[in-house]
């Protein structure tokens, strides 16, 4: 399956961005997805994550209360609502299918980067 980020920019502090992550070549309906970013110098580092059905949510601390992850499966695509932003949420984020479950950046598949920059 390839999975293609899309809806990164540029924006104020404050302001909201929204994330769309379309699979192509399979089906992610069956499977969790996750969201994931790299700030420039640091590691990948987990964000979010939904189960199949998108009736469980996780977040890592910063995310949370801020971003919402979200999936419509009869289009195949996963999202993530970002709200609040600040300039430490600019990073390159990655959506992943099958992510190893709690903290970790692991996932069976990944797609491409989407840059996300925010200023102050």
């Amino acid at each position: 399956v390839q999975l293609q980020a899309s809806g990164g920019g540029l924006v104020q502090a404050g302001g909201s961005l929204r994330l769309s992550c379309a699979a192509s070549g399979g089906t992610i309906s069956s499977v969790a997805m996750g969201w994931f970013r790299q700030a420039p110098g640091k590691e990948r580092e987990f964000v979010a994550r939904i189960n199949w059905i998108g009736s469980s949510t996780y977040y890592a601390a910063s995310a949370r209360g801020r971003f919402t992850i979200s999936r419509d499966n009869a289009k195949n695509t996963v999202y993530l609502q970002m709200n609040s932003l600040k300039p430490e949420d600019t990073a390159v984020y990655y959506c992943a299918a099958n992510p190893a479950v709690g903290l970790t950046a692991q996932a069976d598949y990944w797609g491409q980067g989407t840059q996300v920059t925010v200023s102050s």
